[in-house]
């Protein structure tokens, strides 16, 4: 596997980046539409940063970021939830991980936790926050495998139709 994983330019390449996500999360060409401007949006926040896998120079996974902001749409959401467990102070200092899919063909390969780490090694913040579906996944797996741990569950976001959970986990991560 002749794998590269290197900074990429989101914008220029956001509709190869959600091409695989839309395979990696069963994404319909209406959902992809609407992410694609938020992933634009998102890209021109300070501090965003985006790092794309590729194999024999097809884009086959991608994880982008920030500096969390609790101005932003997902910190309103997710706020309450993380202040019933008196934890909303995780809003504050953290890099979200506001995306990060690998196609299913090249999942279970190590891809995804190198993307998560290279990404998070990068930035100034003191630990890390991300969503994730609320089930027993391989990806809840493996972040609980860098150290992310459950800051809260069965958070509902406005039209997703499953529940999340928040997880957060100091930095760097924690390696095998």
């Amino acid at each position: 596997m002749d794998l590269v994983i290197g900074p990429l330019d989101l914008s220029a390449h956001v509709d190869e980046a959600l091409a695989v996500q839309a395979i990696a999360f069963g994404l319909s060409p209406d959902e992809v539409a609407v992410r694609r401007q938020i992933v634009l949006r998102h890209m021109t926040h300070p501090g965003a940063r985006a790092l794309g896998a590729s194999v024999g120079g097809a884009l086959v996974g991608f994880v982008y970021g920030m500096p969390n902001d609790r101005a932003h749409w997902w910190s309103t959401v997710v706020e309450p939830y993380l202040r019933a467990r008196h934890c909303d102070d995780w809003l504050d200092g953290s890099f979200v991980i506001t995306e990060l899919h690998v196609h299913p063909r090249h999942q279970n390969r190590g891809i995804g936790r190198s993307l998560i780490t290279t990404i998070t090694d990068g930035v100034a913040e003191p630990r890390s926050i991300l969503s994730a579906i609320d089930t027993d996944s391989p990806a809840r797996g493996l972040y609980h495998s860098l150290g992310y741990v459950d800051l809260a569950r069965q958070v509902l976001f406005p039209s997703a139709p499953k529940p999340y959970a928040v997880m957060g986990a100091p930095l760097p991560l924690r390696r095998r």
